[in-house]
């Protein structure tokens, strides 16, 4: 798992706990107190102290059969061109990430096989060991690429991994409409998330913000269109409905960002709305000011 965040920590202990034989790489204070005294699973439906590995040195990756990378879309390239003298040309790559450009940017990198996954599950950590699990936690895995048999064969496995784990996955049939979909919500929920820090429940309360995220969604959709991924309007309004019934006490991971100092990765979400919206000479003035005061956040 090469990324031990929140949903890295979440989906490494599921599979941990299922007896697979994870490590989780993240940074050295977080590796040290999962190493000396456990990562504290505290999920809606059970809470757990699991044993996994984990390891702040990427030559582990020598040995890598699959990587889950679930490090932040700033992070991907850094983190691509640093394992690309590391990582066995066999290993298998799942990207965990928000956004619809990290499949891109690592097969610039490296040959190896990489698939997409659409992750749905609301989680943050407490501290340097306690995941905290607010709902949902299934997954959607595919090729953006013409499949062929080997593809077949590694999504098949790879959702074998995770259902035994009491992780839902399935193939996706259209895969970049799915990450589309989920790259929707992101655009919808994160930023004004992280601008109230409020969670997602508290978000829909708000009529004034209920139309935000309409007029983010309209642009979103001209967006969508441009780039030749065909989303109704029923089916953007259901996916930003769902995030906000089955995640009601999340607050998303650009407000936890936020709330920690850290550089958020609004770039790829809104930002890279605003981007598509100059290619295009389409007109992103509800995401280009959601996107203003996220950065300003940043930088205060």
């Amino acid at each position: 798992m090469l990324g031990a965040g929140a949903v890295g920590c979440y989906f490494g202990g599921m599979l941990a706990r299922a007896g697979q034989d994870v490590t989780l790489i993240g940074r050295s204070e977080r590796v040290q107190a999962i190493n000396k005294l456990g990562l504290e699973m505290d999920c809606k439906s059970f809470q757990e102290l699991v044993y996994v590995k984990a390891s702040d040195d990427l030559s582990v990756l020598r040995d890598a059969d699959l990587v889950l990378l679930s490090v932040k879309s700033l992070d991907t390239e850094k983190t691509i061109q640093a394992i690309t003298s590391i990582l066995p040309s066999y290993a298998v790559i799942l990207s965990l990430q928000n956004g619809v450009a990290n499949v891109d940017i690592v097969a610039k990198w490296i040959p190896n096989l990489i698939y997409a996954a659409v992750v749905y599950v609301a989680t943050g950590m407490s501290g340097h060991r306690t995941m905290k699990h607010h709902g949902r936690g299934e997954l959607y895995v595919g090729s953006l690429q013409l499949v062929q048999e080997r593809d077949r064969e590694n999504l098949a496995a790879i959702c074998a991994l995770f259902e035994g784990a009491d992780v839902p996955c399935s193939i996706a049939q259209h895969i970049k409409k799915d990450m589309w979909l989920k790259f929707l919500v992101n655009c919808s929920y994160n930023a004004i998330s992280s601008i109230g820090q409020i969670t997602y429940g508290e978000m829909v309360c708000i009529p004034e913000i209920l139309q935000q995220i309409e007029h983010i969604t309209e642009e979103f959709l001209a967006i969508a269109t441009a780039e030749g991924v065909l989303i109704s309007a029923a089916e953007a309004a259901e996916a930003n409905a769902l995030i906000a019934s089955t995640m009601v006490t999340q607050r998303s991971s650009t407000a936890q960002d936020l709330a920690r100092g850290k550089k958020t990765e609004i770039d790829f979400l809104n930002g890279y709305i605003v981007e598509l919206g100059k290619k295009h000479s389409i007109p992103v003035p509800y995401n280009e000011s959601i996107y203003a005061l996220v950065k300003m956040l940043e930088h205060s």
